[in-house]
């Protein structure tokens, strides 16, 4: 079979690219798994926020929120830190001035019962949000089909040589396609490997997510709650439950990744020492994982050395949330065509593999 853009990867990134190019070009997407975004899609903590992945991530995640309307419920978010980590409160606040971010500095008390009293200093930002990640996803998926693209299920790249056109051979079949897209996530670079093309050094990181029951329940409108300094973060949930996260990011190679006993422990230990709540109950424990470049910016764009090889990977931990902006930026590239106005104001330049020297 012969198509114009075969993507490797059916997480979000490539889903959400599929669904902009699939009614321009012949796509396919090629997934390794059985079911696609089996890996860090489907292990998401599920928010959308302004300021994570600092203020270079911030145009995507801002230009996707308006396109993510129908997927976002209000929820907000603190951030909180202990008396002596002003510093670090002040330079937060600095990085997105003239952003347009809303954040605001609080008493973090007035907004967390049970707080402990070292924990004196906060910042709202009211305009984070709780994702429908499994419908965005799917969404996508979907659109790509109505399209008239295809999605291969355990198709896992096996090799591809270019001779004009990429010639492809998956655990599925061959295939040959002009353009080949690394959506790989993790697996980028194996990938690439695979490919005869020098990777770029994507790091895979494993991120252990739990949930809790505790006592109290986090009160009714309860934001989400993250630490300045970056060793916790916690959400409520449906059923007064919360999402927890000691915010680890271990270097691992790509894999199935599973949560270790230790970083449980270590997060809810932080916990406890954040709020005089008690865990009743350890209910669900995964991990997944992000994966980042060297400089923990994304990467959208043909790579200089290889005909027709396009990347669109490391989007560490807020893949979910600039897809949309990402996706149409890099479908602009790929496909030759001036960007989405939704996407005008943000730089492609600034993602670009060419900033790499290899």
């Amino acid at each position: 079979m012969k198509y114009d853009v075969a993507i490797v990867g059916g997480g979000i990134a490539g889903a959400s690219l599929a669904a902009e190019v699939a009614p321009h070009a012949r796509v396919v997407v090629l997934e390794a798994e059985a079911r696609a975004g089996y890996h860090s899609t489907g292990r998401s903590a599920a928010f959308w926020s302004e300021s994570y992945g600092g203020p270079d991530i911030q145009p995507l995640t801002t230009a996707s929120g308006p396109l993510l309307r129908d997927y976002l419920d209000p929820m907000g978010s603190l951030h909180i830190g202990r008396t002596d980590e002003g510093a670090a409160i002040d330079a937060f606040l600095k990085e997105f001035e003239g952003s347009g971010v809303e954040l605001k500095a609080v008493d973090p008390h007035l907004m967390i019962p049970g707080l402990r009293a070292e924990w004196t200093l906060g910042v709202h930002e009211p305009s984070c949000e709780y994702i429908d990640v499994g419908r965005l996803h799917d969404d996508y998926l979907k659109a790509v089909k109505r399209a008239g693209g295809e999605i291969t299920l355990s198709a896992g790249l096996v090799s591809a040589v270019h001779d004009g056109h990429w010639r492809i051979e998956t655990r599925s079949g061959a295939l040959a396609a002009d353009i080949l897209v690394n959506a790989a996530g993790a697996w980028a670079d194996p990938v690439a490997s695979a490919c005869g093309v020098v990777p770029l050094g994507i790091q895979p990181y494993r991120r252990t997510i739990m949930q809790l029951k505790t006592d109290p329940a986090p009160p009714e409108g309860s934001p989400m709650i993250a630490h300045i300094g970056g060793s916790f973060y916690w959400k409520p949930e449906a059923g007064g439950r919360i999402w927890l996260s000691p915010h680890d990011e271990i270097a691992c190679d790509p894999c199935d990744s599973q949560p270790e006993d230790i970083d449980v422990a270590i997060a809810i230990d932080r916990f406890e020492h954040v709020v005089d709540w008690r865990v009743e109950k350890l209910e669900h424990k995964w991990a997944g994982l992000r994966s980042f470049a060297r400089d923990r910016l994304p990467v959208y764009g043909f790579d200089l050395a290889a005909p027709g090889f396009f990347w669109c990977v490391g989007q560490g931990g807020f893949g979910i949330q600039t897809a949309p902006a990402a996706a149409r930026l890099a479908a602009a590239i790929l496909l030759g065509q001036p960007a989405d106005a939704s996407v005008a104001g943000v730089d492609p330049g600034r993602y670009s593999p060419a900033r790499f020297k290899r």
